[in-house]
């Protein structure tokens, strides 16, 4: 017994360690980086390309672990929630996980979501932006960006645990650009 428990420790502390060496390699978005182009399938099955908003409104993409998880679900209802505010600054929301478009689709149904969630197969837009994973990279992270008509990002809130604060963050900074 302590033989594997020794084992899955050093398994453990390796996938770390390795882990952490990808996410300080990684290319990552940071205020004032231009958002890369990018596309992806959206909760209906239509793509979606990013490249189509640039230049017409502001953006708030959020990166979220997993569909239909308390604090993943509470998290896009208050950005439902909001909708008409983020609407009035001109602003799209786009929310973001591996789930698969199924899965966002039976997600948006069931909370009502009236904005785009992209299913990012393999996190290829995730690992993009650079968005961290937590918990020995076990869990994928939670950020939300805030972008410019211009697609540059003017602000980044990352918290895991803060689900809800992502959405008044983005509201304050949307409410105080020029």
């Amino acid at each position: 017994m302590d033989y594997i428990i020794k084992n899955l420790c050093l398994f453990l502390l390796f996938s770390c360690l390795t882990f952490n060496c990808k996410a300080q390699n990684m290319e990552k978005i940071s205020v004032g980086s231009t958002i890369p182009s990018f596309e992806l399938k959206d909760q209906n099955g239509n793509l979606f390309e990013i490249d189509s908003v640039v230049g017409k409104k502001n953006i708030v993409i959020y990166f979220y672990p997993k569909d239909d998880t308390p604090g993943c679900t509470a998290e896009a209802c208050a950005f439902r929630d909001q909708f008409e505010v983020f609407k009035e600054a001109d602003a799209m929301i786009i929310g973001i996980s591996a789930q698969s478009v199924e899965s966002h689709l039976d997600f948006a149904k069931k909370h009502n979501l009236n904005f785009t969630l992209l299913s990012d197969d393999g996190n290829k837009v995730r690992k993009l932006f650079g968005v961290p994973a937590n918990v020995f990279g076990l869990i994928p992270g939670r950020v939300t960006y805030i972008v410019n008509k211009d697609g540059k990002v003017l602000f980044i809130f990352n918290s895991q645990n803060q689900a809800e604060k992502h959405v008044s963050e983005a509201l304050r900074i949307l409410n105080n650009m020029e």
